[in-house]
């Protein structure tokens, strides 16, 4: 699902570089290693080394710093990956590291904590607030697949023949072939069941007995994946924006696709009240202009300042991005109005991540990268490699053939907007190797300490039944707290939800299960 985005119309890309290494520490392993397996010891006894963030409009007070993790845990001989690390220091009293994982899966965190820190800082009261890019993201071996798009397939775009579909899986399979060919040997190793034990030796380098961890959208399957791998490991964990952990893709599609329509109905309801409002003043023309729009843009493209042309799918990516929260809205309105009024691309451009052409040679394998570096189409690359890396859903040729006309009708009834796009999503998974039935065979009924999961009633991206789905499979642990608000995720747009995240992390203290919140509620009574 996509993750939970900083309210700035994109992650920024100024230079940050992780100038740090590690120190091998010649003591004896840490006890939380010596699991049965192939021998992890030199990477259980690294610590990080941190320094200052060299970007020069980056925050002053950001550390950056590197780990190095097996490529492969079952042969960890066989090469080693270096992640990059971000970190604001404690200012309280320390009781440890918190990690945050801001979503995607594709989202970097290195560049969410240095753009959106602020919304962290009262966490530092206790907490060094670290946050990291996954295997395969940002700074971190970054994937890619040689491409700028952002937003639908090419092979499942705007020229796409649906109604042909050996032409379609044709495209499919030469696209899956170019990926791994640009992304190299990290490509076969992406996914959550790695990155999650890529967290354990992330926990272990930070100096913490037990993982603390805030995890959106995307970030609440990592953790879950966690919370089965290493339970007794498990401190403070919070899972906000709840991902499903048991949906197909095509059922996850559907979901996502209908909640990004509603979140545009909603937008459209808010935008005709206003005078200014690009789309007119009666709220059914208006969608209906919208959908002419995207039409039109995919027929006849606008060109940009990047090169190429701005399509109807580029607006279909920058609209969903603009959804996320309500304090967008603005901004997407005047983006939409210089779009539509002057034919300016540039407003909603600034919404549409990973737009322009990717250019020059893959990453050195195993190496970390500077921010200018990270090919521009690594977030739609990640994101695509990661659910498909997760999903044990593979069907072949003949199957998808015939089920692509059902396919179609379900994901554009779900939305004649964002369907395309969405269905785009679930296609490319086609021509890949099956992905793992970990996470729907053996994520449940964990046996850890109280965990908070935060589900928010008019969420676009992660739906509330979702976070109660989950929590019913995660198990007793599990303690649900019921955000009546709008927008993907809590933390940043509810004060209720913000004030029992941060209590539970500083303090300990849980609210009780089925607790809820509203827009601007107190925190709810801790059990």
């Amino acid at each position: 699902m996509p993750g939970k985005l900083s309210t700035r119309p994109a992650f920024r890309r100024s230079a940050l570089t992780s100038a740090a290494g590690l120190v091998l520490l010649a003591a004896g392993l840490p006890a939380a290693a010596a699991d049965d397996g192939p021998d992890l010891t030199r990477f259980y006894r690294q610590k990080v080394t941190w320094s200052r963030c060299t970007g020069p409009d980056e925050p002053r007070d950001l550390e950056c710093g590197t780990i190095v993790v097996p490529l492969d845990y079952a042969r960890p001989a066989s090469g080693t990956l270096r992640l990059a690390l971000a970190r604001y220091r404690a200012t309280g009293k320390k009781r440890g590291a918190v990690l945050l994982n801001f979503g995607g899966p594709g989202g970097p965190g290195v560049d969410g904590l240095a753009a959106g820190g602020k919304d962290f800082m009262g966490l530092t009261n206790g907490y060094d607030v670290v946050s990291f890019d996954p295997r395969g993201v940002g700074r971190s071996s970054p994937v890619s697949c040689g491409t700028g798009s952002g937003g639908a397939s090419p092979v499942v775009g705007a020229d796409a023949d649906l109604d042909d579909p050996a032409a379609v899986l044709r495209g499919l399979r030469a696209a899956a072939e170019r990926c791994a060919r640009r992304s190299g040997p990290v490509l076969p190793r992406i996914g959550t069941v790695n990155a999650a034990r890529d967290l354990d030796v992330m926990r272990q380098a930070l100096g913490d007995r037990k993982l603390n961890y805030l995890g959106f959208s995307y970030g609440t399957r990592l953790g879950s994946v966690y919370a089965a791998q290493f339970p007794h490991r498990v401190g403070r964990m919070v899972l906000d924006g709840v991902d499903t952990l048991t949906e197909p893709m095509t059922e996850q599609g559907i979901a996502g696709a209908q909640g990004q329509q509603r979140a545009l109905d909603d937008f459209v309801n808010w935008c005709v009240k206003d005078v200014g409002c690009p789309l007119g003043r009666d709220a059914r023309a208006a969608r209906a202009r919208i959908a002419r729009l995207v039409g039109s843009l995919d027929e006849n493209p606008v060109p940009t300042a990047f090169g190429g042309g701005f399509t109807g799918q580029d607006l279909v990516v920058a609209l969903a991005q603009g959804l996320y929260s309500e304090q967008l809205w603005p901004s997407l309105e005047r983006a939409l109005a210089s779009l539509v009024q002057d034919g300016d691309t540039g407003g909603v451009l600034g919404f549409a991540p990973g737009r322009a052409t990717a250019s020059g040679r893959p990453p050195e394998p195993g190496a970390t990268v500077e921010a200018g570096d990270v090919p521009v189409d690594n977030l739609p690359a990640a994101l695509t490699a990661i659910n498909c890396a997760d999903d044990p859903d593979r069907p072949d040729a003949a199957e998808l053939t015939a089920e692509l006309p059902r396919l179609r009708a379900a994901f554009e009834k779900a939305s004649p907007i964002f369907g395309r796009s969405r269905l785009a999503e679930v296609l490319m998974c086609f021509g890949r190797p099956a992905g793992t039935g970990y996470i729907r065979e053996s994520v449940h009924d964990v046996d850890t300490p109280g965990m908070l999961l935060v589900g928010t009633r008019g969420d676009p991206a992660t739906p509330y039944r979702w976070t109660t789905e989950t929590a019913r499979r995660l198990g007793p642990s599990a303690v649900v707290l019921d955000n009546k608000g709008e927008g993907h995720t809590g933390y940043s747009s509810s004060k209720c939800v913000h004030a029992a995240v941060d209590d539970f992390l500083l303090y300990g203290t849980l609210p009780y299960d089925g607790s809820s919140c509203g827009p601007e509620d107190p925190a709810p009574v801790s059990g």
